[in-house]
C-alpha cells in the first residue's frame, strides 16, 4: 500500500496540517504516557487539558467550544475499524505514525463501506492535523519500532459511554460512543460494534 505524506496535494480532502499552534509542553507531557504492546486510549488527561497551550485549541480549533484532549498510543498494524464524528478531530503526532482515511462519502447506503478505498498518510512526529468531520479514521498505525503517541483532540465527552439506548436501524446502529459512529471490520471481532467494513482489513506491517 503507497504511504503518502500529509503534506501532499491528496490529504486535503481529509484534513489540513495545522502550523500555528506551540505543542511543545504537550509533546513533553506525553512522555510520560504508557507505551503498551496493545492500544490504549484515553478520551480527556488532566494534564494535558490544563496546559496553556490547550487554549489555543478550545479558542482557535474549536470556536470557544468545550474541549477534550486525551491520547491513543501503542503498537498497531492493521485498520479493523473506521469511525467518525459530527466534528474535526486533532491529532498531535508525538512520534512518526501513519493515519489509514476513508471518506463518509464513500460509505454505501446500507453503511458498507469497501476498504480498497482507504488511504494511508505518514504524519511526522511534531505534527499537528486536523481531521474533517466527514473523514473516516481509527487508531493510527505504527510507522517507527516501538509503537506510536498520538495526542486526540475533540469536543468534549466525545468517545464517552453513551447514557441512552442508540436505535438498531439505518446510522443509529453504528453509533458506538458519544459523537462516535463506527464501522468494523468483523475480522477485528469488535463486540456490539457494526461490521460494515467490506474488503481486506488492511494490514500495514
Amino acid at each position: 500500500m503507497e504511504i503518502q505524506k500529509v503534506t501532499d496535494s491528496s490529504f486535503g480532502k481529509y484534513g489540513k496540517v495545522l502550523e500555528e499552534y506551540s505543542v511543545s509542553r504537550i509533546l513533553r507531557e506525553m512522555e510520560h504516557t504508557p507505551l503498551p504492546e496493545k492500544v490504549i486510549y484515553m478520551p480527556a488527561v488532566e494534564e494535558l487539558e490544563a496546559l496553556p497551550e490547550a487554549e489555543a485549541f478550545k479558542k482557535r480549533a474549536f470556536g470557544g467550544l468545550p474541549i477534550q484532549i486525551g491520547y491513543c498510543n501503542g503498537d498497531n498494524h492493521k485498520l479493523n475499524a473506521l469511525e467518525y464524528h459530527r466534528s474535526s478531530e486533532i491529532n498531535i503526532a508525538v512520534t512518526n505514525m501513519i493515519l489509514l482515511l476513508g471518506a463518509q462519502q464513500d460509505v454505501q447506503p446500507d453503511y458498507t463501506y469497501d476498504t480498497s478505498l482507504v488511504e494511508a498518510f505518514l504524519v511526522p512526529a511534531g505534527t499537528v492535523v486536523e481531521m474533517y468531520a466527514t473523514t473516516l479514521h481509527y487508531a493510527p498505525c505504527t510507522a517507527q519500532p516501538g509503537g506510536f503517541r498520538c495526542v486526540v483532540i475533540l469536543p468534549a465527552d466525545t468517545n464517552t459511554e453513551l447514557t441512552f439506548v442508540p436505535g438498531e436501524n439505518g446510522e443509529d446502529r453504528l453509533i458506538a460512543a458519544k459523537n462516535k459512529w463506527l464501522i468494523a471490520h468483523r475480522e477485528a471481532g469488535i463486540e456490539g460494534a457494526f461490521c460494515g467494513l467490506r474488503g481486506e482489513n488492511i494490514s500495514l506491517s
